[in-house]
């Protein structure tokens, strides 16, 4: 099994919209049900998930590419690009995941790319639907419920709900 087998689902929508609440609040419901998740989530800013002074730190400013830390409860895959590189690729940075150890890959972002998505549609966040536009959308979270769409309009407030839909959908993937 390569990891494209693993179902992708994404969770898309304009920044603010609560990608990450929601995402926290279903990751357990999905575990609750024994599902293996894993999560890719991108971000516009630049982040160095490293400490300066830290033994793995050095070892990247000296030229170690990749730097792996490991312990007993977690291990980090550290990989530097040589130069400021275009945005990450979403199916090369899957390729990095063990498809062994996931049922399914959340993914937070990445709204552009051809993968099955759900979008947040949140009151007060007065921007205009993705959905229309792109026919990987496979449902709306929302807490309007007045949306003219036929896609599922899941409730946000009802994670367990959520996690049962997409439980639902890996069936048919």
């Amino acid at each position: 099994m390569d990891s494209r087998s693993i179902p992708l689902l994404a969770f898309s929508a304009y920044s603010g919209s609560g990608k990450t609440t929601l995402l926290e609040k279903v990751v357990p419901e999905l575990r609750k049900l024994g599902l293996r998740i894993a999560m890719v989530k991108h971000t516009h800013h630049k982040v160095d998930f490293d400490q300066p002074g830290k033994d793995s730190y050095r070892m990247r400013e000296a030229g170690a590419n990749p730097v792996m830390v490991a312990s007993k409860k977690r291990w980090a895959l550290f990989f530097e690009h040589e130069s400021e590189q275009d945005e990450p690729n979403l199916s090369e940075l899957v390729t990095q995941l063990n498809p062994a150890m996931f049922d399914l890959i959340l993914v937070e972002g990445f709204k552009h790319e051809p993968i099955p998505k759900i979008e947040i549609i949140r009151r007060g966040v007065e921007k205009p639907p993705l959905h229309p536009n792109d026919s990987t959308f496979i449902a709306i979270a929302s807490d309007l419920f007045d949306l003219e769409t036929t896609l599922p309009v899941l409730n946000l407030n009802n994670p367990s709900a959520i996690a049962d839909f997409i439980s639902d959908w890996m069936r048919t993937q």
